[in-house]
């Protein structure tokens, strides 16, 4: 029996998110299974699924057949907040995963961080409809509509303050934090060439700045992971294999250092 209880963050990461289902197959294999999780964007959304009970294995297969249609559509209905696409494929395919599940049935004890786009501040959600919390974290502002979920009408994507969500877990009652992060120092292979590129290259260097504040100065992190993606792109549905398999090699490579941390 391990004396100690693990907590993992799983970091926000778009398509390089796909990294987190790897990473947790791996650490299945090693029979190292988490306390706790916390996740942000595509972080909660794995971490979300993989709460409610499904297996990597599962999440290996419905994630390699994704497409960008499978997941958002184009928004019609514009309104005074709306975005570009909306989430609705998106919700129904999880709700064809995890239901209507709620955060007290889950298997594993999960939040998830969105922000709130009015105080601009991070938002736990750890109450209510698993699949309402996972959306709203992974809601990138301008693109989907914000989000409502429970006293909150404009929650939008966690990864904009809180992109590795590591008090989070550790508030949760994690003894050992492992912070997983996707999105690493997010090196460019070109220069954007569309509007929107340029504004979500902008975040992208704003974020790693941020990240990396984060990672240096929390000493309560015991270990900072970050899967070698290279120039992987965030916001385009492909390379999944690729994204899973270098997840599922960092899990391997670091059983042992997680196993030694957790006793």
């Amino acid at each position: 029996m391990r004396k100690k209880k693990l907590g993992l963050a799983l970091g926000a990461g778009g398509s390089r998110g796909i990294a987190h289902i790897g990473f947790l197959q791996a650490l299945e294999e090693a029979d190292i299974l988490p306390d706790f999780i916390a996740g942000s964007s595509m972080g909660a959304i794995v971490g979300g699924c993989y709460s409610a009970g499904l297996s990597p294995e599962r999440l290996k297969e419905e994630a390699l057949g994704l497409k960008l249609g499978s997941i958002a559509a184009p928004n019609f209905s514009f309104t005074e907040h709306s975005g570009i696409l909306h989430l609705s494929r998106a919700r129904k395919l999880l709700e064809g995963l995890i239901g209507d599940i709620t955060f007290d049935k889950l298997k594993i004890p999960f939040c998830c961080v969105a922000t709130d786009l009015l105080k601009g501040e991070t938002v736990v959600l750890s109450k209510g409809t698993v699949v309402d919390a996972i959306l709203a974290s992974g809601s990138i502002p301008g693109v989907f509509t914000a989000a409502e979920v429970g006293e909150y009408d404009h929650l939008s994507d966690g990864g904009i303050l809180e992109r590795v969500p590591t008090k989070q877990v550790k508030a949760m009652g994690a003894d050992v934090v492992v912070a997983v992060d996707v999105l690493g120092n997010l090196l460019a292979k070109e220069l954007p060439n569309t509007p929107l590129g340029t504004v979500f290259r902008y975040i992208d260097i704003m974020d790693g700045y941020n990240t990396a504040r984060t990672r240096e100065s929390r000493e309560y992190i015991d270990l900072w992971l970050e899967p070698d993606l290279g120039g992987m792109d965030q916001y385009k549905v492909k390379d999944l294999d690729f994204a899973y398999d270098r997840g599922y090699q960092l899990g391997k490579d670091s059983a042992k250092d997680i196993l030694a941390l957790i006793g």
